[in-house]
């Protein structure tokens, strides 16, 4: 067995990449003593401004900052790491030798991660760092597995070159819907992931089926309707998708237990589901497809109501629905610059990468 540094660094996931900014070289060089190769990565500036160049320049797992500097101080770094630069989760590890709460609240109130005080015990400090760093690693390991679930859904719609912005649209009417309901940030952060996230239970199911020009006879629309089932399989265990699992799964539920899959009627279908298939019937109208042409307003709320008189959709969530679609249609529409999120980033660098 290899038992190197260099073999540990790798299994462990080292170097840590951790940003000094002091502008004290003596604190400096002291810092960089604790935090020694092959575990730490460490890279100095001596001020803010360095800091910020750097911080543009060059990915790191933490920031080790002075908070008292001459200029720029850590608090105005930390702020501007926050807003110019985007990078709200990046831990910021503020070092002071003032403890007094006013002091640290206000170090906070710009995105301060954490506080060590000065004079400290090495094993302080590397305690603190270790559980910064750790603590973002996993997190931007949960965003990329997400990331390349939103990918994978974008492809799904990718291979019906009819949709178009399908999803994105999906996501932005349904979230106008959520909002005249008067719905949180968290429900209209989970409509909006439906909106992409809904169909990736297509994954399974053969092209045969999904792209067949014709109508699926009842074998392969057996096979269709599992997508729900198969979409929620996928998402079970990520904790961020808990409120969007039932827009996967009962998207395709009716308001009078007919639908699939599992023949839910009323108000036992989750109001996100129900919200969603609101839209997801909106789009489907409002847009052109190979088999007719998109209709117009008059024509989508004489289907949308006589749908909802029959019976098969939610009658108070189309009354607020048909109230905004007459009223302010343009709300529904999707601004120019929301078609490439959730995933839209990386799916395009995939299908580049394939054309290539």
């Amino acid at each position: 067995m290899i038992e190197s540094e260099v073999y540990q660094a790798m299994i462990l996931g080292y170097p840590f990449r951790v940003l000094i900014v002091d502008d004290d070289a003596i604190h400096r060089r002291l810092e960089k003593e604790i935090l020694q190769a092959p575990k730490y990565a460490v890279t100095e500036a001596a001020s803010g401004d360095e800091a910020l160049q750097l911080l543009a320049a060059q990915s790191f797992d933490v920031v080790l900052m002075d908070k008292r500097m001459p200029g720029m101080d850590g608090d105005e770094v930390c702020r501007r790491i926050r807003s110019d630069l985007n990078l709200a989760l990046l831990p910021v590890i503020m070092v002071t030798g003032n403890n007094g709460s006013d002091d640290l609240s206000c170090s906070l109130g710009v995105g301060a991660t954490d506080f060590i005080g000065k004079p400290y015990l090495p094993q302080e400090l590397v305690a603190r760092l270790d559980s910064a760093v750790n603590r973002k690693r996993l997190t931007d390991q949960l965003d990329n597995a997400e990331s390349m679930l939103f990918a994978l859904a974008r492809m799904v719609e990718a291979k019906d070159k009819n949709t178009g912005d399908h999803c994105s649209r999906l996501a932005h009417v349904s979230v106008v819907l959520g909002r005249a309901l008067g719905l949180g940030y968290d429900d209209l952060t989970a409509l909006r992931r439906g909106g992409v996230m809904h169909d990736i239970g297509k994954l399974g199911v053969p092209d045969s089926i999904l792209l067949k020009p014709g109508k699926l006879n009842e074998e392969e629309w057996l096979v269709m309707r599992q997508h729900p089932e198969i979409g929620a399989h996928l998402v079970k265990d990520f904790n961020t998708m808990q409120l969007t699992l039932p827009i996967i799964r009962h998207h395709h539920e009716r308001w009078d237990g007919g639908g699939y899959p599992d023949g839910l009627a009323g108000e036992d279908i989750p109001l996100l589901a129900r919200i969603f298939q609101i839209a997801d019937i909106y789009d489907a109208l409002a847009n052109e497809r190979p088999y007719k042409p998109a209709m117009s307003r008059e024509q989508v709320i004489g289907i949308m109501q006589e749908e909802a008189d029959k019976g098969w959709r939610d009658p108070m969530l189309t009354a607020v629905f048909l109230d905004i679609l007459r009223q302010r249609p343009q709300d529904l529409e999707l601004p120019t610059g929301c078609d490439n999120d959730m995933g839209g980033d990386l799916f395009a660098h995939i299908a580049k990468a394939v054309v290539a």
